[in-house]
This record gives structure tokens, sequence and C-alpha cells, in this order.
């Protein structure tokens, strides 16, 4: 064992730790950052370690002594995050290189028509141009990226949130379908795949359990992804998991031209490649296929809930793209929903975030499809009354009533869904359900706006449940990303006064911490490291990115993809803050701009702008800013874009792209791209039949390019 020079470190004291300034802590944390850093990597993928436990533990708790006490260290900690790093009890998040998002889902043939129908649109393809796909089983599992360095394994990330995936390196390690090395030593190559478990090592495994007394898994895929962040990799091992490979990610030369080809190339390299992958040339071929999986799924060893469809050409893919969170070029066709019948004991009302009143089924609970179902969306008022959206009677007409016994169904992880109610079983007495006109929660009057089919509460700040669903949604998986911080536990820290607002979040462990007079590790159902583990949890999410931001903070009509698009052309917090605030005069430049956003509405931006405008958002929001670090947008762009940050407007016909395509390829090299032309506009794009964007652009002196020059630029960018 061959360690480095750092015998006898010695760690910083408190009083040392006070004595520096903030450059010099910063100064400090990167030697021992880089130094961590070498040690990670040959333990975790050379398996030659360079130092000891001990002097490992000593570099790290140093880390975290700087951090805590600088502002800067904490940023620049957060930035290093990588393999093998443990800076925190469990598994470190480190950031994917590039996104791992989830697929758009399909539950019909039609679906899967309209798939390649908006492919065809935005590539401006015809019935003459042939598009092929690749089909594969959906495996209900646990999404895995493998990244391989010079050809050896130093990576392992779960999906996490997309961005952000679990370092389970070790235990992926453990996996026999996981090559630890492969015969071609890429630059770098990311095999990304679903870790799963067979179902008769399924069986195994809850027998086992029961006859000791440990928890019983609900289904293989509750198991794998359980057994995958097994604290101890022995542990992974026993559970016998499998790995099945099916795309890449990051890779520094492609391995082919074609999807499918790809896949080949994986299965060459060792990984496994599920069997029943078939290339297709139509969707009615990937419909045919579709149904030959579905006729045999109860065959397979393994758990599928449906059959992804791929576009096979890479470079059609790279042209598609990808929204917000989802690829263009790709589809899960998801079998049918589980049903059931059962009863309606009661129907709740539930006060959202924005006020909004949402009706409950409340069941006798059933089983469907493994899952327990004790509750059932029901949508609006008009659902209740069998009144569809567009005013035309549903469910032959039939309202939902109490006591009543309906069909419930269920697909993935949606949320239950009442399908019909089972009329011959319906009692007599049962009435139609009376929907209230004051909110449950704070007696407000609710009221429903015209052309909206839901009923709200008129009390905003002052009503409980809005406040508490606010919170909850603040600290969500795709808001801020708060582990740990369940529904339970803001109502109950809401109920004793600990949290009303998001600010006092950021500010539980000062206020109850372990220096504090009443401690949360005191109360009943804590302890130390419960406390300890929710307090790193808060103090991660401290660091986040602008789209996160803007969506958590909850603002009706600002979904997750409008948040990412406002991130996009604002860049910074500051600059977003202070325009939206200057954009609640609609006589304003920044209104105007706002406006122009493609893919902002008016309803959008006069949310937006009434949200940021009262006194009490104000107030809340210079103290949350305080408490964090908000980074700026990052494009995901080359290095030599001329584009970056140019504000773009395309008029009139493109010849050689769509002008989806268009706008798709200018926001991926760092563009904005708007509607209409202001004096901050920089190109407009001239395509044939312009019409009076040019005569305009030509009066506000913005520089006119043809579409050949665009595409020119663009090869530039690329």
């Amino acid at each position: 064992m061959r360690y480095i020079p750092i015998m006898g470190y010695k760690t910083f004291t408190t009083e040392q730790v006070d004595a520096l300034a903030a450059e010099e802590a910063l100064i400090e944390v990167k030697k021992l950052l880089k130094l961590v850093g070498k040690a990670d990597f040959a333990y975790h993928s050379a398996d030659d370690p360079i130092m000891t436990d001990a002097e490992y533990d000593a570099l790290k708790n140093d880390i975290m002594l700087l951090a805590k006490k600088f502002p800067l260290v904490r940023v620049e900690v957060k930035k290093e995050e990588r393999v093998g790093g443990t800076l925190a009890p469990g598994f470190t998040k480190v950031k994917h290189v590039i996104p791992m998002l989830s697929l758009s889902n399909g539950t019909s043939n039609t679906d899967i028509f309209n798939f390649e129908a908006s492919i065809r649109k935005f590539l401006g393809f015809s019935v003459q141009n042939s598009i092929s796909f690749v089909s594969e089983p959906k495996i209900d599992g646990l999404s895995l990226a493998l990244r391989y360095e010079s050809g050896i394994l130093v990576q392992a990330l779960t999906r996490g949130d997309g961005i952000n995936g679990e370092n389970v390196t070790l235990n992926a390690m453990t996996l026999p379908d996981i090559p630890k090395r492969l015969s071609n030593k890429f630059n770098v190559l990311e095999v990304r795949g679903e870790v799963y478990m067979s179902k008769h090592h399924f069986a195994e495994l809850n027998r086992s359990h029961k006859e000791i007394g440990e928890k019983i898994f609900a289904n293989p895929r509750n198991a794998a992804a359980g057994s995958i962040r097994q604290l101890d990799p022995n542990r992974t091992a026993e559970r016998k998991l499998g790995f099945f490979a099916y795309s890449l990610g990051d890779f520094s030369e492609p391995l082919a031209e074609t999807h499918f080809e790809a896949l080949n190339k994986l299965k060459e390299l060792g990984f496994r490649v599920n069997p029943r992958v078939k290339l297709c040339s139509s969707i009615d071929e990937l419909l045919r296929h579709y149904e030959e999986i579905s006729c045999n799924r109860a065959e397979l060893d393994y758990d599928i809930d449906g059959v992804v469809y791929k576009v096979n050409e890479i470079k059609l893919q790279r042209r598609l793209g990808s929204r917000s969170t989802t690829p263009r070029w790709a589809i899960a066709h998801k079998f049918p929903p589980e049903e059931a019948i059962t009863q309606i004991i009661d129907i709740d009302i539930q006060v959202g975030r924005t006020g909004s009143l949402s009706p409950v089924a409340k069941l006798q609970p059933i089983n469907i499809g493994g899952v327990i179902v004790s509750s059932a969306t029901l949508h609006n008022e008009d659902y209740i009354a069998a009144i569809g959206n567009d005013g035309l009677p549903i469910r032959d007409g039939i309202d939902i009533r109490v006591n009543d016994w309906v069909e419930v169904y269920r697909a993935g992880d949606v949320i239950p869904k009442i399908k019909g109610v089972v009329l011959e079983k319906r009692s007599s007495t049962t009435k139609k359900f009376k929907y209230p006109v004051v909110c449950p929660s704070c007696g407000s009057p609710a009221k429903r706006e015209e052309n909206d089919s839901i009923s709200r509460c008129t009390g905003a700040i002052f009503c409980p449940a809005q406040a508490i669903e606010g919170l909850k949604h603040f600290v969500s998986r795709r808001a801020m990303n708060i582990d740990g911080f369940g529904n339970k536990i803001i109502e109950n820290f809401f109920l004793i006064d600990w949290i009303k607002t998001p600010v006092d979040i950021f500010r539980l462990e000062k206020s109850f911490g372990p220096d504090s007079h009443i401690r949360l590790e005191d109360m009943d159902g804590w302890g130390l490291l419960s406390a300890a583990n929710l307090f790193r949890a808060i103090n991660e999410a401290r660091f986040t990115t602008l789209s996160r931001f803007i969506y958590a903070l909850g603002i009706r009509h600002i979904g997750e993809q409008v948040a990412s698009l406002l991130a996009k052309n604002y860049l910074t917090w500051e600059n977003f803050y202070s325009q939206i605030c200057a954009a609640h005069s609609k006589k304003s430049d920044q209104w105007v701009d706002l406006c122009s956003i493609d893919g902002i509405g008016k309803t959008m931006a006069e949310s937006l702008v009434a949200y940021f405008y009262s006194e009490h958002t104000k107030n809340m929001m210079s103290e949350l800013i305080s408490e964090l670090h908000v980074e700026d947008f990052e494009f995901v762009e080359s290095k030599r874009s001329v584009l970056k940050n140019l504000t773009v407007v395309f008029t009139g016909t493109l010849q050689q792209m769509t002008r989806l395509e268009a706008k798709a390829r200018a926001e991926e090299q760092g563009a904005k791209v708007t509607s209409s032309l202001s004096s901050k506009t920089d190109l407009l794009v001239l395509g044939e039949n312009s019409g009076s964007k040019a005569r305009k652009a030509k009066e506000l002196q913005v520089k006119i390019i043809s579409e050949y020059e665009w595409l020119d630029l663009l090869s530039k960018a690329d």
C-alpha cells in the first residue's frame, strides 16, 4: 500500500478555523479536496489505497469544519463532489454530465401514432421520409449510469432527480452483469441501464426475510432499489441483482451511427442487453412487437411495465433533442392499467397550495396490481357531477356519490382514478354530493372563476392548508429536494409553529439544533442521528439552481417547464427578480420582454408579476434569498458557441429545418428565442414570406440574416 505523504496530518482546531480569513480557508479546502479526490479514485477505481481510513476521515472532517464556517468553502465543496466522496452520511449526490431524463408516456395506439407525427413535424419529414425505431421492454427497476474512463469503471450513479444521482459505485461493482473493465479502453464511455431483481430471487429474498423477521418487500422494483442503496456493498452482493444496458450517456467517441448498432456493440463489450430488443421500420411494426411482448409478459422472470420506442438513427436523436424533462425521440408505451371494484367511504376536500379545492374519494382499501389503494382523485366539481371539460356528459351522465361502488384503476405511479360507477349496486338512499362553498381549512369563501374548473379558497396566506401545501411543494423532490422532509414532518412543524414560511426551514437548525434550548433531537420520534440528517439535507438544499428555485416557489401557472424557460431567459436570480418586479407596469419594457418569451402566455405572465409584486412576497423573498446560493443558469452548449446570450427571432418559412427545430437548436447553443421584435433583439432570421418583421427590424436596427447565414452560425457553434 503506497500511502501519500500525509502521515501525522494535523487536523484543524476550532480556534485555527476561526483565525482564517475566507480566502485562506478556500485555498486550504481546495488542497484537501484534491487529496480526497485522489484517495477516492485510488480506493474505489484502482483498488490501490493511498492513505489509511483514519487519514481519510481526518481530511473529510476538516473539509466539513471549514464548510460550516465559510460560505465560499461550501460552494467549492458542492462543486467538487465526486466519485466515492462521502462527505456526509449515506450516498453522495453527484451531478450527471448529461441529465438522465424521464420518458414521456403513451397509453394508447393513438398516443404512439401522435409520437411519430410530432417527430415528423419537428423534423419537417413527410411520409416519404423513412424513420426506423428500436423497441425494447421497459424494465421495472432502477436506472443506473455507469461511467468508464480508460476502460475502467469509475462511477455508478442512480437517476436521482435526473440532474444529480446517488453515488453507488461500490455497490454496482458487486453486480455480475456490470463489467469492471472494458476490452476497448475508451477515454470516456457512460453506459446507462436498469438494475432489477428477478422474480425468483425476489421470492427467495422475501422468504428468507420472513424467516428472520426482516422487512418484506412489496415488489421486485422496491427490492432492487433498496438493495443497490445498501450501505454495506456485501449486502448488495447477497441480493443477486441483474442489469440490462439500454443506452449511452456521455462518451468521448460514438459507438455506432444507430441505437440498434450501439446496443450490439455494448453486447460485444460484455454488457447484457435485453434479448427482446427489436429493430422496427414502422409504427405498425412497433405495435405488433408491443402486443407480442404483452402476451409473453407473464413468462418473463423480471417485471416490465411497458415497451420503450426510440428513434434508431442517432443523428436524428441529436436533431430532435429534448424538452425540459423528456427526450423528443423516445416514448414509453405503458401497459393498460389494472382495475378493481370497491366502495367509496367518503369524499374529502383537500386544499392545495394555490387554494384549489380538490375532491378525493376515500375508498374501502383494495389491492390493485400489488398496491393497496385507499383513495382516488375525483379531479373537480364537474367530474363528480359527470360533466367533462367540454361541458358534455361523461360516464353516461352518472354522478359519483358517497357509498357508491366504483371501478378504480391505476397505471404505473399515477394516482388511482375512478373509471365508472357500478349503478346496479347504488343504494336508493344515496344523495348527490354537495360541493362546499367555503374553504374547509380556514372558512374563507370558495370561488370559481369563469372558465376555471376549480373552486379556490380566497384566504390566500391566511389559509393554513395553503401554507402547508406550499411548504410541501417547496421541499419536494423536483423543487428544493430536501431529503427526509416528509409531509408529516411539514404538518407537525407547522402546527407547533416551528415553520410557517420557507425561510423558517433554513433557520431550523439555528432555532432547534444541538446548541438550542429546545432541540429537535429531543422530540418524540427523533434522535441525534435523524435530526443531524435533516439539518444536513436542509444545508445541502441551500445550493440550488435558478429553475428549481422558481418552481419551488409554487407560483400558480408556473410549472417545471415554465420555470426552466424563465431561467434560460433571465440567467441569474438577481436579473430575474428585478425584471419581473419591474414588469408590474404593463407599459414597461420588462412586461413586453416577459410576454415576448416564446412559451410564456399572458396568464402566466400576470400570475408571475402578481406574485412578486405582493408585499408578503417581497418581505419573505429578501429573507429567503439571504439563506440560499442560487446558481446562475448554465447552458449545455458547445464551448465555441457564438450564439450564447443572443436574443433571436425567426420569421417566415425556413427551408432547411422547421421553426420548432430552429428554436430548439438556438436554445441548445445558449440563445434566447422570442416571438416578437424589440430593441433588445440581436438577430432576425429571415425565412421566405417573412412579412412585416423585416421592416420593423430595420427600424430598430436589428441585424437581419438569411437562413443560410443562420445555418453557418450553427455550424460554427456545433
